[in-house]
């Protein structure tokens, strides 16, 4: 009976290896966030007043939301809603959301004044204006009428001012001047008088002797 060779086993390293899963996930990016469902609620306020089925392609949908009940109520009193989506298709997307809140607010107008409506709300905002023009008219006049009266009082100030004459004041030594001239005119001229009175000078002799 012949010798056989013991047959090596192999060795296995500690490194720990690999799975092809984790080898993929560690060079895959990085999956972008679920973003979350739309939520759309339906039936809108329109189709919930009329009692419809909302389809998904709602003309009155975008503009009146379930939300807001009232603000369809108070249109379709008014217009009705076959007149409201014949404007709204009648018009180009970009402009149906001014529609429809001009038509609100027409109708809430005609609600609280039947016999005017917006014509009346018009009115009242052009007299308010009409008014307050006025009242800055008048303001704006007197503001010029006080302008006026101040240049007059500085031009009357000024006439005064140039036509008074430039005398001396009282206590300047011109003035002092002035005075004493006229004091000793005044003398000599009275002195002149009595010399020339006969009679002045009979009355003053008793006095010498």
């Amino acid at each position: 009976m012949g010798y056989s060779e013991p047959i090596p086993t192999p060795t296995i390293s500690s490194s720990p290896s690999l799975s092809p899963k984790s080898s993929i996930s560690s060079n895959s990016p990085p999956s972008p966030p679920l973003s979350p469902p739309l939520v759309v609620i339906s039936p809108c306020a329109a189709c919930k007043i009329l009692r419809r089925r909302c389809a998904d392609k709602c003309v009155l949908a975008p503009y009146f939301p379930p939300t807001e009940p009232a603000k369809f109520a108070i249109a379709h009193r008014v217009f009705g809603a076959s007149n409201i989506i014949k404007f709204l298709q009648e018009l180009p997307e970009c402009q149906r959301s001014d529609a429809v809140s001009s038509m609100v607010y027409e109708a809430g107008a005609r609600i609280r004044d039947p016999v005017y409506g917006c014509a009346g709300t018009v009115f009242q905002l052009q007299k308010q204006v009409n008014e307050l023009q006025a009242q800055l008219a008048k303001a704006q006049a007197q503001v010029v009428n006080m302008q006026l009266q101040q240049a007059n009082g500085l031009a009357l100030l000024c006439m005064d001012m140039d036509k008074a004459p430039s005398s001396p004041p009282p206590n300047s030594p011109q003035s002092a001047v002035d005075d004493t001239f006229i004091t000793n005119s005044s003398y000599l001229s009275f002195m002149e008088d009595i010399n020339n009175d006969t009679n002045l000078g009979s009355l003053w002799e008793p006095l010498w002797t």
